[in-house]
């Protein structure tokens, strides 16, 4: 390595322990950050690779990603991995993904950090609609990690916000006609109760990766009052300096609730 190589190694580090520095000395911390991990596809296009190649760098940054998010001790980590409308996507390719989410669930299970830092695993989602050896994979990592408290790290597969939000009216109709919850009991907090995501708050801060600006049906009701941050690089390339960015400007932004 040559000398401009080391100092500019050395002048990336120094600027990523001044982004950690104030990230974690700032008066407002996250406590719930959700991303939606997109671009892995593009990815491998970009290098001249098979979208297999792509998701495998996905799945790896999300491994790195996690320990970031411990070391800066945010309590509650969701990432959107899979969506309803994915699953229409080609057979060669869900299998690819389905395998790697058995490798990564399986992996992370037996992580001696996520036990280390007690991480309760969970998925939320359409668990009906993966394959029987993926439901596997999703009962180990979620046994092995159901009884610690102190990170939650929850992965939506086969989740779509509508559908959730469409089992929270159904579950609203099917007790407002036994008479266990009458017209005016049903509010806000009466449709949160009913999602998955009924014993999380609401993510603080919400990621996108690869430079699209939308929500893609993901944590419609939760976000209400999320601040949303876009990020221009692929997720494979997501960095410990992009991640700080975000949170930075999370932490410079007046959050007004709906005031």
């Amino acid at each position: 390595m040559g000398i401009s190589e080391k100092f500019g190694d050395a002048l990336g580090s120094a600027i990523e322990n001044k982004l950690i520095r104030e990230v974690q000395q700032h008066p407002i911390q996250a406590k719930h950050l959700a991303i939606i991990m997109d671009g892995n596809r593009r990815f491998a296009f970009k290098k001249n690779l098979q979208s297999g190649a792509g998701h495998r760098f996905g799945k790896e940054k999300l491994e790195e990603v996690l320990d970031w998010v411990l070391e800066l001790e945010i309590p509650w980590f969701t990432v959107y991995a899979l969506s309803t409308e994915n699953l229409n996507r080609k057979g060669d390719e869900l299998d690819i993904l389905f395998a790697l989410y058995i490798e990564g669930l399986m992996d992370i299970a037996d992580d001696e950090r996520i036990h280390e830092n007690k991480v309760r695993v969970q998925i939320i989602g359409r668990r009906e609609l993966l394959p029987d050896d993926l439901n596997e994979a999703i009962d180990y990592a979620e046994n092995k990690t159901k009884d610690y408290d102190k990170f939650v790290f929850t992965v939506c597969l086969a989740y779509g916000s509508r559908e959730e939000m469409i089992h929270a009216i159904r579950g609203i109709a099917e007790d407002h006609a036994s008479g266990k919850l009458s017209i005016d009991s049903i509010d806000e907090k009466s449709v949160s109760e009913r999602l998955y995501t009924s014993e999380m708050p609401d993510p603080d801060l919400i990621i996108r990766t690869s430079g699209e600006e939308r929500i893609s049906n993901f944590l419609l009701w939760q976000m209400a009052y999320s601040e949303l941050y876009f990020s221009d690089v692929f997720w494979p390339s997501f960095s410990k300096k992009e991640l700080l960015k975000a949170l930075l400007a999370f932490q410079q932004r007046g959050r007004r609730f709906g005031e």
